[in-house]
């Protein structure tokens, strides 16, 4: 067990809380940020405490869907701690063998990550694929009551769609013919690797340890199962025990990325986007 502080206290060295992961009632385990949200009081996973300083306090939290998604909307975490002073956001394309930065955050980025700060505003449609690091969602003494950190899928989307999304044609149209652009917004995994706590000032109060450390409530990743446009539903397969698109278009494979057995007569293609509204099948015959 380990008392904690929740930092939004009005006298952070009150604390009468604890966190005990072998009981029950005090515990706060990884699937409390997966659960409904909207109870009263709110649940939440919580790390240990900082104890070890100076050494860092770094935890990984991997999401998993044994599956390629293709992301749709923000990533959203919702901090019930201090949002961290230092995270990175990871993806990989292969099932967890090799991970790539999504985005870097920081309340000072040259200094965490050697990297000029930026912001998603800053991106243009040349640069859409850069990775960045980002310090909006660091500074907790400025914005105190902002718990949120996102990765924006949305403003991305927008330097194709325009600003509220009407122009989704232009969009679609280069998703169909960069794949670069595609594998960007695909994920078979996504990591969260906290780097370092939230301490609200310049130097660590080394005799108060306690009182820092990561706690979450709540991960949404939206997305829908990538089938190349041969299938409009994904299901879970109990025997496999994973998710699975319902090829059509005479396709098969996890992701309809081949053609059946027998329908050879026409290379595979992936499906189309175009022409809006209703694609382009490209049939395995």
């Amino acid at each position: 067990g380990s008392r904690w502080c929740r930092q939004c206290c009005e006298n952070p060295y009150m604390c009468n809380n604890e966190c005990d992961a072998s009981t029950d009632e005090l515990a706060h385990p990884p699937e409390l940020m997966f659960d409904f949200e909207g109870r009263n009081p709110t649940t939440f996973w919580q790390s240990s405490s900082w104890n070890t300083f100076p050494k860092p306090l770094e935890v990984n939290i991997t999401l998993s869907w044994n599956k390629t998604i293709e992301l749709t909307d923000d990533i959203i975490l919702t901090f019930e701690s201090g949002r961290p002073e230092q995270m990175l956001l990871e993806k990989s394309l292969d099932y967890g063998k090799t991970w790539t930065p999504y985005q870097f955050y920081a309340t000072d980025c040259l200094d965490a990550f050697t990297m000029e700060p930026k912001t998603v505003n800053e991106l243009t449609q040349r640069t859409l694929l850069d990775i960045i690091c980002t310090e909006d969602y660091s500074r907790g003494y400025v914005w105190k009551y902002d718990k949120t950190v996102r990765f924006e899928i949305k403003d991305r989307f927008a330097l194709f769609a325009g600003p509220r999304l009407h122009n989704m044609a232009s969009l679609y149209g280069q998703l169909d013919t960069t794949r670069n652009l595609r594998d960007f917004f695909t994920v078979t995994d996504l990591r969260i690797r906290l780097l370092k706590p939230a301490t609200g000032a310049t130097m660590v109060d080394e005799n108060n340890l306690s009182r820092y450390f990561y706690a979450i409530s709540d991960i949404k990743v939206h997305g829908r199962c990538k089938c190349n446009l041969h299938s409009n539903s994904c299901v879970f397969d109990k025997d496999k025990g994973k998710l699975g698109c319902e090829c059509e278009h005479n396709t098969t494979g996890p992701d309809c990325g081949r053609c059946k057995r027998h329908y050879h007569g026409r290379p595979w293609s992936v499906g189309s986007y175009l022409p809006i509204p209703r694609g382009t099948a490209n049939i395995c015959e």
